[in-house]
């Protein structure tokens, strides 16, 4: 028992941490894309930070539970309903058997994140539950969450009960808006920054990029601008970590 897709999202998949140590075999970390909201909705669900939870973006899909259970809801906010009736995020909720959890429109934030208390009965690969679509392994059988799919809980019991009625939003809260008006992006230079000529510099710190489709879980693909270079040989490849700009031959 757990919880059934009664109406598939967009993109909705099982995601943890990821898999930081495989680098050198070929295969991308992966894991949730903001790991800061998956962490708060597995405290808030009474959780190890670190449990894999439930990446949705919009439209998401519709859960029916099948068992009592405690969730939480962290990161971007769309709108969630329990049974009709509208619920905050960043709260613990109880939810009650039959209940149905849906999302009608994005308010805020791109990606929201589901965490169960006892997370989810799900396949591991290389230390992580995390779905990894292009191997086609991990998560839930390797792929988005469909319709019709059920997901089982590790937790089954609770000291808890709830009355026919449903649902119930406990009263304590996150708060996680610690910076406000965000208007860029800090940067450091790397060793290959004076290779760009002055029009490249300038154009990389005073325009703005689009992420194109050509992207996923390893990296964007940023458009805008070409960004020309004193000289075209070859640059050797060396290492780079999250936020690392790579600047390819077609500029």
């Amino acid at each position: 028992m757990g919880i059934i897709i009664i109406k598939a999202g967009l993109l909705d998949t099982i995601q943890d941490l990821g898999r930081p140590s495989h680098q050198h075999e070929g295969i991308n970390p992966g894991g949730a894309m903001d790991t800061y909201s998956m962490k708060v909705a597995n405290i808030l669900a009474g959780n190890d930070p670190a449990e894999a939870v439930i990446e949705m973006h919009f439209p998401a899909s519709a859960y029916l539970f099948t068992q009592p259970a405690i969730i939480a809801l962290a990161g971007a906010d769309f709108s969630a309903s329990i049974n009709g009736e509208a619920v905050p995020h960043l709260h613990p909720i109880l939810v009650n058997r039959n209940d149905v959890l849906q999302f009608h429109q994005p308010l805020e934030g791109a990606r929201c994140y589901l965490a169960v208390k006892g997370g989810f009965v799900t396949d591991e690969w290389l230390g992580s539950r995390s779905t990894h679509l292009k191997a086609g392994i991990g998560g839930f059988e390797g792929r988005k969450l469909q319709k019709n799919d059920e997901l089982m809980i590790r937790q089954t019991s609770f000291a808890f009960q709830l009355n026919e009625s449903g649902y119930r939003v406990l009263p304590w809260r996150a708060q996680i808006k610690w910076q406000e008006d965000i208007n860029g992006l800090l940067v450091i230079t790397g060793h290959e920054w004076d290779r760009l000529t002055q029009e490249g510099k300038e154009n990389f710190s005073m325009t703005s990029f689009v992420v194109t489709r050509q992207s996923d879980r390893m990296g964007y693909r940023l458009n805008n601008l070409p960004l020309p270079v004193l000289t075209h040989e070859e640059v050797l490849s060396s290492a780079v970590s999250f936020g690392t700009v790579q600047l390819l031959p077609d500029g």
